[in-house]
C-alpha cells in the first residue's frame, strides 16, 4: 500500500521586517497640542513631542525657512523616533530623507555633492497636469498575434484588446503594441484599475478593484473603488517627484512622454550626468512650472543623524543652503556635548560651529524613568508579537535603569526563543535571567575592561 502524503501548508500572511521604529505612527498629540502620555507608538518625552509639535505647525504655515531643528539628548532617548513622527505628522506623500553624518565621506563623490543629492531627495513636486485619459477596471486583456515582418517562424504582436469597466458603462479599445509593453511593465491583470493616456499611450496601474477585495491576493498593493463616470473622460493627473527623481531622469532621459521626460526634452544640449549645470536648470523648470500653477512644492524632512561627524566645510554648505528657497526642513540628532568641530581644534557645544547652532530651533530630549521604560518595553513585545508578563517587564525595567534601554529592548527576543526552547509560548523572568547571563551590555564590558585592563592589549 502506497504510504500517503501529507504536507503542511505554509501560512499565507505577510511577513514584514520589524524595524526599530515600527511602532511610530505619529507624535502622539491631542488637537490643542498636548501630549498623549502613550499613543501613536510614543511613550513620554511629552515636552520633546510637543515641542515637535509645534514645528510641524510651523512648517505646515511655511514660518521654518531659513531655520533647522536640532535634536540634542542622551542615547537612546528616541531622537530619531522625533524625526520620523515629525514625517509622519506631515502626511504619507511627505518625503523622508534620513542620513548619518559619516555618509557624506568618501573617496569617490565630494561631501557637498552628497549633501546636495540628499537635499534633492527630500524635497517633492506635486505636478498636477488635465490629460485625456481612459480609465476603468481591466476586463479583458488579449494580445493579437501576426506574422513577423522580419520573416521565419517567430510572431509578434500586432495589437492589444482590452476592455474598460466604470459605473457607467464599458467600451473595449483596440491598442498599439507598444502600449502593450508598458501594460506587462506596469503588470496589469484582468480585475486591476488602471488608466491610459490618449496622446502618449503612457499606462498607470491604480491598484486591484476592490471587487477582488475576499480573494487571497499578496500581490495587490490596495483595493480602489470602480471609477465613476465614462470610460473616455479628462482627469487630473497628479504625479508626486522628488527633485532628485528630476535630476535622474534628466541626466537619463528615456524618450517618453511622461513629465519627468517632457523636462528632459527642455534641457540642451541633453546631459549624461548630474551636474550642478543640470540641477540650475531643473530649478528654472521647476520656478516655472510653479508660477504657472501647474506644479507645488512640498518640501520634505531630511534627517541627519549623529551631525557631529560634519566637518567644517558641511557646516559652511549647510548655512549657505538653508537659506535657499528651494530647502527642506533639515532636522539634525546628536547625543555629543561639548566637543571638536571635526577636523579643528575648536570646542563647540553639540559639535557644531556656533553660527549655525544660532540657525537652529533645539529640542531637548531625556532619559526614560523605570515606568517609562515598562511600557516601552511592551510596546515593542507587542509589535513582535511576543507574550510577556508584568513580572518579566518590571524586571526588563529594572535592566533598563542599570544597564540601557537599548539593552533591555535587545532582550526580547533570545528570551522569546529561551522560552520557545523551555517548551513555554510566554516570557517568564527565568528566561530572561538567563538571557542576561549569556550577553554582557555596555556597562558591565567596560567595567570588565577597567578590571581586567592587564589581559588586553592598549
Amino acid at each position: 500500500m502506497d504510504k500517503v502524503r501529507i504536507e503542511e501548508v505554509q501560512s499565507t500572511t505577510k511577513k514584514q521586517r520589524i524595524a526599530t521604529h515600527t511602532h511610530i505612527k505619529g507624535l502622539g498629540l491631542e488637537a490643542s497640542g498636548r501630549a498623549l502620555p502613550l499613543a501613536a507608538g510614543f511613550v513620554g518625552q511629552a515636552e520633546a513631542r510637543e515641542a515637535s509639535g509645534l514645528v510641524v505647525d510651523m512648517i505646515r504655515q511655511k514660518k521654518m525657512a531659513g531655520r533647522a531643528l536640532l535634536l540634542a539628548g542622551p542615547p537612546g532617548t528616541g531622537k530619531t523616533a522625533l524625526a520620523l513622527g515629525i514625517a509622519q505628522e506631515l502626511g504619507s506623500k511627505v518625503p523622508f530623507c534620513p542620513m548619518v553624518g559619516s555618509e557624506v565621506y568618501s573617496s569617490e563623490v565630494k561631501k557637498t555633492e552628497v549633501l546636495m543629492e540628499n537635499f534633492r531627495r527630500a524635497i517633492g513636486l506635486r505636478i498636477k497636469e488635465n490629460k485625456e485619459v481612459y480609465e476603468g477596471e481591466v476586463t479583458e486583456l488579449s494580445p493579437e498575434e501576426a506574422e513577423s515582418v522580419t520573416g521565419g517562424y517567430g510572431k509578434s504582436i500586432s495589437h492589444v484588446i482590452i476592455g474598460l469597466k466604470t459605473v457607467k458603462g464599458t467600451k473595449q479599445l483596440k491598442l498599439d503594441p507598444t502600449i502593450y509593453d508598458a501594460l506587462i511593465k506596469e503588470k496589469v491583470a484582468v480585475g486591476d484599475v488602471i488608466y491610459i493616456e490618449a496622446n502618449s499611450g503612457a499606462v498607470k496601474r491604480v491598484g486591484r478593484s476592490d471587487a477582488f477585495a475576499t480573494e487571497f491576493d499578496l500581490e495587490a498593493e490596495e483595493y480602489v473603488p470602480l471609477p465613476k463616470g465614462e470610460v473616455h473622460k479628462k482627469k487630473e493627473i497628479v504625479q508626486d517627484v522628488t527633485l532628485h527623481d528630476l535630476d535622474a531622469a534628466n541626466a537619463r532621459p528615456q524618450g517618453g512622454q511622461d513629465i519627468l521626460s517632457l523636462m528632459g526634452q527642455m534641457m540642451k544640449p541633453r546631459k549624461t550626468e548630474i551636474t550642478d549645470k543640470l540641477r540650475q536648470e531643473i530649478n528654472k523648470v521647476v520656478n516655472r512650472y510653479i508660477d504657472e500653477g501647474v506644479a507645488e512644492l512640498v518640501p520634505g524632512v531630511l534627517f541627519i543623524d549623529e551631525v557631529h561627524m560634519l566637518d567644517m566645510e558641511c557646516f559652511s554648505y549647510l548655512n549657505r543652503a538653508l537659506e535657499s528657497s528651494l530647502s527642506p526642513i533639515v532636522i539634525f540628532a546628536t547625543n555629543r556635548g561639548f566637543c571638536n568641530v571635526r577636523g579643528t581644534d575648536m570646542n563647540c557645544p553639540h559639535g557644531i560651529p556656533v553660527d549655525l547652532l544660532d540657525r537652529l530651533v533645539i529640542i531637548r530630549t531625556q532619559t526614560y524613568d523605570v515606568a517609562d521604560m515598562i511600557k516601552i518595553l511592551a510596546l515593542r513585545a507587542n509589535v513582535e508579537d511576543l507574550v510577556i508578563d508584568d513580572e518579566s517587564l518590571a524586571y526588563l525595567g529594572d535592566i533598563g535603569l542599570q544597564a540601557s534601554l537599548r539593552h533591555a529592548v535587545q532582550l526580547l527576543s533570545p528570551s522569546s526563543i529561551m522560552a520557545k526552547m523551555n517548551g513555554r509560548d510566554n516570557i517568564c523572568k527565568a528566561d530572561i535571567e538567563e538571557v542576561k547571563a549569556l550577553y554582557m551590555d555596555a556597562k558591565s564590558s567596560a567595567r570588565l575592561l577597567q578590571a581586567q585592563q592587564e589581559k588586553y592589549i592598549s
